[in-house]
């Protein structure tokens, strides 16, 4: 399970990213955020997996809800060096993207990666704005009980300020 997660984790660490620059983006290219700080709320909308214990599966929904509320700050120099496609080459393991689409504020990419010999596919469709960006991710792959397995995350970020001061102790 831990190596789904990994690969579930790369389509996240991809929607947060922000966006850039795209293969198959307009020529105005895509939106880019604002710099400032940015709170990050993750959703597990679907978690199926034949054989899981159910309290794994709430763990696995608790470890979810405890990643909802991160703040992050972007500066304004790590805003404008945001580039999705460079993300998407260098995503960690194997991944052949069938679909790379990052224009205005829509966001749609699908693709299936290969990590520690696990392959699974997913997609990523939602929009990506100056202020918010909302993107649910899908992973699909073969379960390490048998089976077929699925999740379905949705990851809501949302400018709320300038960056925070750090805080002193």
């Amino acid at each position: 399970m831990k190596k789904f997660l990994t690969v579930a984790a790369i389509g996240a660490l991809i929607a947060v990213s922000g966006c850039g620059k795209s293969e198959n983006a307009a020529a105005s290219g895509p939106v880019k955020r604002e710099a400032g700080n940015w709170k990050t709320d993750v959703k597990l909308v679907k978690f199926e997996m034949p054989g899981m214990p159910p309290e794994a599966k709430d763990q696995m929904t608790k470890m979810m809800e405890g990643a909802s509320g991160m703040d992050q700050c972007f500066t304004q120099e790590q805003v404008d060096k945001e580039d999705i496609a460079a993300e998407l080459a260098k995503s960690g393991g194997e991944c052949k993207w069938s679909k790379k689409e990052v224009a205005g504020s829509k966001i749609d990419v699908a693709g299936t990666c290969t990590q520690n010999g696990q392959t699974v596919d997913m997609a990523m469709v939602g929009t990506m704005d100056a202020k918010k960006n909302d993107v649910t991710i899908t992973t699909k792959g073969k379960a390490p009980t048998g089976g077929d397995m699925e999740m379905v995350m949705q990851m809501t970020s949302t400018h709320t300020g300038p960056c925070k001061a750090p805080a002193t102790t």
